[in-house]
């Protein structure tokens, strides 16, 4: 059977998973990127409920293609709502995809913001 790079990328993602756990203190910064938007997404996986999220299909956003620079928009959006949420160190979850291009841009733009992980 032939794999698919879609079942390629979820096996990395439940690799990574084994070991990223979000909680109240430090929750999961999970980041999703398809070919046109990208989101991301502050997880409590105690609770199991999304504490803050971005992406780039928000208004402002959402006519710009996915680059570089609209990725990490995204990540300086989150970090801004982080920040009012209380929250200021996460883990990473870069979900199975490639620490490179856009999404070391987010994960770039969130540190800038203030995130430390």
């Amino acid at each position: 059977m032939k794999a698919t790079r879609a079942a390629a990328r979820a096996r990395r993602h439940v690799r990574v998973r084994k070991k990223v756990r979000g909680t109240p203190d430090r929750p999961r910064l999970a980041v999703f990127r398809s070919n046109r938007y990208i989101y991301a997404q502050l997880i409590d996986d105690t609770k199991g409920h999304t504490i803050v999220a971005a992406s780039s299909q928000e208004r402002g956003l959402r006519d710009r293609r996915l680059t570089v620079e609209t990725a990490a928009e995204v990540g300086r959006l989150l970090a801004e709502r982080a920040k009012e949420a209380g929250v200021s160190s996460v883990v990473f979850d870069r979900g199975g995809f490639k620490y490179h291009g856009r999404i070391k841009a987010l994960a770039d733009a969130v540190r800038e913001a203030g995130l430390e992980f």
